[in-house]
C-alpha cells in the first residue's frame, strides 16, 4: 500500500523529444533519437564508410588473387620449360590438362574479384543504355487502370499545376518519371526506397526555392501536392514492404496492447474524467482519429489524423481541469488513448510516415511534436512494466495473466479518483461491462419466469379439453335430456274446431 501512495506520473522532459545532436529539431525513436536531417547525414556517413570498407576488401582480395595467379603462372611456365627438354614420360601425360584446369580456375577467381570490385565502384551504380531504355517504358502496374482515388489525385495534381504554367509541366514530368523509375526498384530495401524519395523531395524543394525566389510558403504548398501525388501512386509498393519486419512488429504491438487491457486511467495518472459528457465525446473522437490514420495513403494525411487526435485529448484535459492542459498531462492521456484504441498497423504507419513524409513536417511544427509524442507513447507501451504503473511485480503478473482485475473503489483510497462515486474510480470499460452483465442477469431471470409461465400455459392448454369434456358429462348426467312427444294438426285437417287456427276471413262490402 505504501508503494501505491507514492504516485508519480508519466513525465517526459521536452528536451528528450528533440534531436540528440542538439540541432533544435524533433527527434524520432526510429532514427535513434535524431531528426531526419541528422539521421540522413549519419546514414550517408555510415553507408559511405561501408562502401569504402568493401572497396578496400575487394582490392585486397584482388591483390591476393593476382599474386596467387602470378605465382601459379610462373610455376607453370617453369614446369613447361622443364618438360619440353627431356623426352616425355608416360606418367606426365596428364600434366597439360591439369595445368589448363589450374589456369582456368585462377582466371575464374580473377573474374569474380573484378566483378566484386565493379559492384562497389560508382560506375556500376549507373544504369546501362539498355536498362535506361527499359526504365523509360512504363511498367504494367503503372499502365493499368488506376483506382478511383489515385485517378482523382492525379486530376487534382494536374489542375493545381496549371497555375504554374511551364514550371508546372516540368514538375509533372519529373514526378511521372520518378514514379516510373521507382516502379522498377522493387528489390531495394525500405531504407533505400526512403532515401530515393527523400532525395527527390530535397532536389525538388531546392529547384522550387530558386524558382519562387525564397518563398517558403509557396514551396511548401507545391511540395504538399507533390507528396500527395507521389505517395498515393506508390502507396501499395512502399507501405509495409516485404523486405521489412513491420508486419511482425504490428502483431507484437497489437498483442501487447490487448494484454494491457486492464490498465486503468488512474494508473496512468490521466487528468480526464470520462463521466463528463464533453470529455467522453472528445475521447471517442480521439480514438476514432487515431484509428482512421490507417485508412489514409498520404503521410501528411496520416499526420493530420494524429494532430486531430491530440487536439481532442487537449480539449478533454482542459474541460476536466478547467484550465489549459500542459505537456505533462498530454503524454499519459495519449498513452491511454492508444491503449483503448489499439490502432491497426500502428508500427507500419509510424515507419511509413518516418520514411516518406516531407522531412520539414517531422522536424518542426505541431505535426512533428504530436508525431514525436505518439512514437514515445508506443515505445512506452512496449516497455511498460510494474514500476511504470507503480505496482508490485506480483500484482503486475496477476493482471497480465488475467488472474486478477484492478477494481478499486474511491472510498478505499487506493487510487485517486477524478470524479465522484465508485464508478469514477474504476475503468469505464469495466464499469460498462459490469452494467451489461447486470442487464444480462436481469434478462436471464425474466426469461426464466417467462419460460415457466409458458410451460404452465402449455400444460393448461393440454388439460383444458379433458376438463371441458368432463364438465359436460357431469352436466348431462345431472340434467338428462327428455324429449316429449308433440302432435301438430295440419291446416287442412277435418277437425275444424282446432283452437289454434285463425278466424275465417269475412268478406267486406264497400259502398260505391
Amino acid at each position: 500500500m505504501s508503494q501505491r501512495t507514492e504516485r508519480r506520473g508519466i513525465h517526459v522532459d521536452q528536451s528528450d523529444l528533440l534531436c540528440k545532436k542538439g540541432c533544435g529539431y524533433y527527434g524520432n525513436a526510429a532514427w535513434q533519437g535524431l531528426c531526419s536531417k541528422c539521421w540522413r547525414e549519419e546514414y550517408q556517413r555510415v553507408r559511405q564508410k561501408q562502401i569504402q570498407d568493401d572497396w578496400a576488401l575487394a582490392e585486397k582480395l584482388q591483390r591476393e588473387e593476382e599474386a596467387a595467379y602470378a605465382s601459379t603462372h610462373g610455376q607453370q611456365t617453369q614446369s613447361h620449360s622443364q618438360a619440353s627438354t627431356p623426352p616425355q614420360q608416360p606418367g606426365h601425360t596428364s600434366l597439360g590438362p591439369f595445368s589448363k584446369f589450374e589456369e582456368k580456375k585462377t582466371n575464374e577467381k580473377t573474374r569474380k574479384v573484378t566483378t566484386v570490385k565493379k559492384f562497389f565502384s560508382p560506375s556500376s551504380r549507373t544504369a546501362s543504355k539498355k536498362e535506361t531504355q527499359e526504365g523509360k517504358t512504363p511498367s504494367p502496374s503503372i499502365s493499368r487502370h488506376a483506382s478511383f482515388e489515385t485517378d482523382q489525385v492525379s486530376k487534382d495534381f494536374v489542375e493545381f499545376l496549371k497555375n504554374l504554367q511551364k514550371t508546372g509541366r516540368e514538375i509533372h514530368k519529373q514526378c511521372r518519371a520518378f514514379i516510373v523509375n521507382m516502379s522498377s526498384k522493387k528489390d531495394l530495401s525500405a531504407d533505400e526506397l526512403s532515401e530515393c524519395v527523400q532525395d527527390f523531395y530535397q532536389g525538388m524543394a531546392d529547384r522550387l526555392m530558386s524558382h519562387f525566389k525564397g518563398s517558403s510558403e509557396s514551396v511548401e504548398q507545391v511540395m504538399d501536392q507533390v507528396e500527395k501525388y507521389i505517395m498515393t501512386r506508390l502507396y501499395k509498393s512502399v507501405f509495409c514492404p516485404e523486405t521489412t519486419d513491420d508486419e511482425k512488429k504490428d502483431l507484437a504491438t497489437q498483442n501487447r496492447i490487448r494484454a494491457l487491457h486492464w490498465v486503468t486511467i488512474q494508473m496512468l495518472c490521466v487528468s480526464m474524467d470520462e463521466e463528463i459528457p464533453e470529455v467522453s465525446e472528445n475521447v471517442v473522437k480521439a480514438i476514432t482519429d487515431v484509428i482512421e490514420m490507417d485508412s489514409k495513403r498520404v503521410p501528411r494525411d496520416k499526420l493530420a489524423c494524429i494532430t486531430r487526435c491530440s487536439k481532442h485529448i487537449f480539449s478533454a484535459i482542459r474541460i476536466t481541469k478547467n484550465e489549459p492542459a500542459s505537456a505533462d498531462d498530454f503524454l499519459p492521456a495519449l498513452i491511454y488513448i492508444v491503449l483503448k484504441a489499439n490502432p491497426p498497423r500502428i508500427q507500419s504507419n509510424i515507419q511509413y510516415i518516418t520514411r516518406f513524409c516531407n522531412p520539414s513536417r517531422l522536424m518542426t511544427g505541431e505535426d512533428g511534436y504530436y508525431f514525436t509524442n505518439l512514437c514515445c507513447a508506443v515505445t512506452f507501451i512496449e516497455k511498460l512494466d510494474a514500476q511504470s504503473l507503480n505496482l508490485s511485480p506480483e500484482e503486475f503478473e496477476r493482471y497480465m495473466s488475467g488472474q486478477a482485475s484492478p477494481r478499486y473503489s474511491s472510498s478505499e483510497g487506493d487510487w485517486p479518483s477524478s470524479g465522484s462515486g465508485p464508478a469514477a474510480a474504476t475503468n469505464p470499460v469495466l464499469v460498462q461491462l459490469n452494467h451489461n452483465l447486470e442487464l444480462l442477469s436481469d434478462l436471464s431471470g425474466r426469461q426464466e419466469t417467462l419460460m415457466e409461465a409458458a410451460q404452465s400455459l402449455q400444460a393448461d392448454l393440454l388439460s383444458w379439453p379433458e376438463m371441458v369434456q368432463r364438465e359436460i358429462h357431469d352436466i348431462l348426467d345431472k340434467y338428462p335430456l327428455e324429449i316429449l312427444p308433440c302432435t301438430v294438426s295440419a291446416i287442412d285437417a277435418n277437425n275444424m274446431d282446432n283452437e289454434n287456427l285463425p278466424p275465417p276471413l269475412t268478406p267486406q262490402v264497400f259502398a260505391g
